[in-house]
């Protein structure tokens, strides 16, 4: 997560919503709530985000020791995705939960992908880029439309590129199929005088 931790603590003032203070937190359990819409979708997308729309729950449960904040994560909601076979958008279901344990330390790192160290002197993390990484991990491979449901005009063009590119592997296919036919042919005189060689079984 180093790449999405970084960006999120370098543009620190377009996140705000999503800080969370924590040297000034007292020890014991504490409760943050959070509603993702297209507005925080919008946040994140930098061009290549997968997922730019959505309707989320988010509960945080923030435990503070002498030692660490242990933050627990419950997601739930959906979120519109282009579907793999048509392209429109897909609704797909949600329901996450991750774990993260924050430390204070000289500068930011992670020690592990759960433990992250921030800077003792900015005393609090922003989970902005957290929520998106924990979101689009918990999405599925395959990310489509129920069978029969896609865009059919859609569909179909995808499916006479895809015919055209398998005409393309079989032409590609029949040139390797010669190659080896031509190269089958050519014989080596070292291992000829081998071929007259009797093998019997004991």
């Amino acid at each position: 997560m180093r790449r999405s931790f970084l960006n999120c603590n370098q543009d620190m003032g377009k996140f705000s919503l999503y800080n969370i203070p924590l040297r000034g937190l007292s020890e014991g359990k504490h409760e943050f709530r959070y509603d993702l819409d297209k507005s925080f979708f919008a946040l994140i997308d930098d061009g290549t985000a997968e997922v730019k729309k959505g309707d989320l729950k988010v509960a945080v449960s923030l435990k503070k020791t002498s030692a660490a904040f242990e933050l627990n994560f419950n997601i739930t909601g959906s979120v519109q995705i282009p579907c793999d076979r048509c392209l429109d958008d897909v609704s797909m279901d949600v329901d996450t939960k991750n774990k993260l344990i924050v430390k204070f330390g000289k500068e930011y790192s992670e020690e592990s992908d759960e433990i992250v160290i921030i800077p003792e002197d900015d005393g609090e993390i922003n989970i902005a880029w957290f929520l998106y990484e924990f979101i689009v991990l918990s999405l599925p491979a395959k990310k489509a439309h129920p069978a029969g449901t896609c865009n059919k005009a859609m569909s179909s063009r995808l499916n006479k590129h895809r015919a055209r590119s398998s005409e393309d592997e079989d032409d590609q296919d029949e040139d390797s199929d010669d190659a080896s036919i031509d190269d089958s042919s050519y014989s080596d005189p070292r291992w000829d005088s081998l071929k007259d060689i009797s093998v019997d079984d004991d």
